[in-house]
C-alpha cells in the first residue's frame, strides 16, 4: 500500500517548473515573465503581452509591429467554419460552439501534424486570432445577424468588438477591453491551464490541449463566476431590492456570493483593482453607472462582513455588461484572452516535456479483497 498522502484539489502542490507567470498570493502580486500586472495593464497592450508570454521578453518596436501583422493576417477561417456554426442546434451555447470549433480548426491547419516549437508558435498565432473570430461570429449567427468580416487594420481588441457589434468601437471601450484581455491572459496553473499542460505532456497537438482547456474553463467553478455575478445583479435590479440587503439575505440562506475570495490570493486580487476602476470609468462615460454602484456597495459589505476580497470575476461582470456584451459570452471572452497563456504553457511543456502522471492515495477496500464467484453473490 502507498504511504503517499493526497492533497485535495492539489492545493499547495508544485506540479512543474515554469518561467511564464509568478504569483505571490500573500502580497497580492501577479506578474508575467517577472513584469508586474499593474505595469502591463497601465503601459502594455494585448499583442505585446502575448509576445512577452510566448517569447519571454518584451518585443522591440519592429518585433511588435511584425507580431501584430502576423496576428492580423491570421484573421481568416476556412469557409466551412462559419457554415458549421450556422448548422449547430439552436440550443448550442457559445462555450459549446467554441469547444467544438477549436477541435475542428485542427484539421484545417497547415501545421496540423507538426508540433515543433516553430509550428506551435505559428499555430498559436492562428488560434489566438481565430478564437476571437469564432466567438464573435457565433454570437451574430445565433442572433440571425450577418457575419462581420475581420478588419485587419484594427488591434486585436478593437477587431473583436467590431466583429461582435458591427460598430467601430470608441477608444475608451477598446482600451478597457484590451486591458481586460491583458488581465486574463495567464494565471499560472489554474484548472484550464493545467489541463492544457497535461494534454500537451502526452505530446498531443496544441489544438487538443486548447480544446481540453476550454472544456475545463466551461465548468462553473472556473470560468463561470462572472456570469453568476451579473445574474445576481440583474436579479437585484428586477426585485428592486437594496443590494446590501439582498446579499445579506443570500448569506443568511447560505447561498454562495460569486466573485469573492480566491484559492491563491490572501489579499486583493490585483486584477480586480483594475477592473473595479474600469467598471467605474465605463459606467460614468456611458451614463449608466448603476452596475458599478451596485457592485461597489456589495463589495464593501462582503469585505466588512466576511473579510473576503473581490476577485477578477466580480468587476469583470459589470465591465463587460457596460460594454454591451451578453452574459453567456463572458466565459468565451475569457478564452479569447487566455489562449495567450494556454499557448505559452503548451509551448513550454513541449519544449521540455515529461509526461504528467501523478499518483492517487488509495482509499478503497483493503488488499487483497476476495473475488466472490457470481453464484455466491
Amino acid at each position: 500500500m502507498s504511504t503517499a498522502v493526497a492533497t485535495r484539489g492539489l492545493e499547495g502542490v508544485v506540479a512543474t517548473q515554469s518561467g511564464i507567470c509568478w504569483i505571490d498570493g500573500e502580497a497580492g502580486v501577479l506578474s508575467y515573465r517577472g513584469i508586474d500586472i499593474h505595469e502591463l495593464a497601465a503601459k502594455s497592450n494585448f499583442e505585446e503581452t502575448t509576445y512577452l508570454l510566448w517569447f519571454g521578453v518584451l518585443p522591440s518596436e519592429d518585433q511588435l509591429s511584425d507580431f501584430k501583422l502576423q496576428l492580423s493576417q491570421a484573421r481568416s477561417l476556412d469557409w466551412r467554419i462559419p457554415e458549421f456554426l450556422r448548422s449547430l442546434p439552436k440550443k448550442t451555447t457559445p462555450m459549446e460552439a467554441l469547444r467544438t470549433v477549436v477541435s475542428l480548426l485542427a484539421v484545417y491547419d497547415v501545421d496540423d501534424t507538426d508540433s515543433s516549437h516553430d509550428a506551435n508558435v505559428r499555430k498559436a498565432i492562428r488560434l489566438t486570432s481565430q478564437i476571437a473570430m469564432v466567438v464573435a461570429m457565433f454570437d451574430r449567427v445565433r442572433k440571425g445577424k450577418d457575419i462581420i468580416e475581420a478588419d485587419k487594420s484594427l488591434s486585436h481588441a478593437a477587431n473583436f468588438l467590431w466583429m461582435l457589434t458591427g460598430e467601430k468601437p470608441i477608444g475608451e471601450a477598446t482600451r478597457a477591453f484590451d486591458v481586460a484581455l491583458i488581465l486574463h491572459a495567464d494565471h499560472e496553473l489554474n484548472a484550464s491551464t493545467f489541463t492544457a499542460r497535461v494534454i500537451a505532456a502526452t505530446l498531443a497537438d496544441i489544438h487538443s490541449a486548447v480544446t481540453g482547456a476550454i472544456g475545463a474553463l466551461k465548468g462553473p467553478l472556473h470560468g463561470g463566476a462572472n456570469e453568476a455575478v451579473m445574474r445576481m445583479l440583474f436579479d437585484i435590479e428586477r426585485s428592486g431590492a437594496d443590494p446590501v440587503e439582498y446579499v445579506r439575505n443570500m448569506l443568511a440562506n447560505k447561498i454562495k456570493i460569486s466573485g469573492f475570495g480566491h484559492r491563491v490570493y490572501k489579499t486583493e486580487d490585483p486584477r480586480a483593482t483594475h477592473l473595479r476602476r474600469m467598471s467605474e470609468e465605463l459606467g460614468r462615460a456611458s451614463g449608466n453607472a448603476k452596475w458599478y454602484e451596485m457592485s461597489r456597495k456589495i463589495e464593501l459589505f462582503i469585505t466588512k462582513e466576511k473579510k473576503l476580497n473581490a476577485n477578477v470575476d466580480f468587476y469583470s461582470a459589470s465591465t463587460y455588461t457596460t460594454l454591451g456584451i451578453d452574459i453567456d459570452l463572458f466565459t468565451p471572452i475569457f478564452a479569447v484572452s487566455r489562449i495567450s497563456g494556454w499557448a505559452a504553457h503548451v509551448i513550454e511543456q513541449h519544449d521540455n516535456n515529461r509526461l504528467i502522471r501523478p499518483r492517487a492515495e488509495y482509499i478503497g477496500p483493503e488488499y487483497p479483497a476476495p473475488y466472490v464467484p457470481i453464484e455466491d453473490r
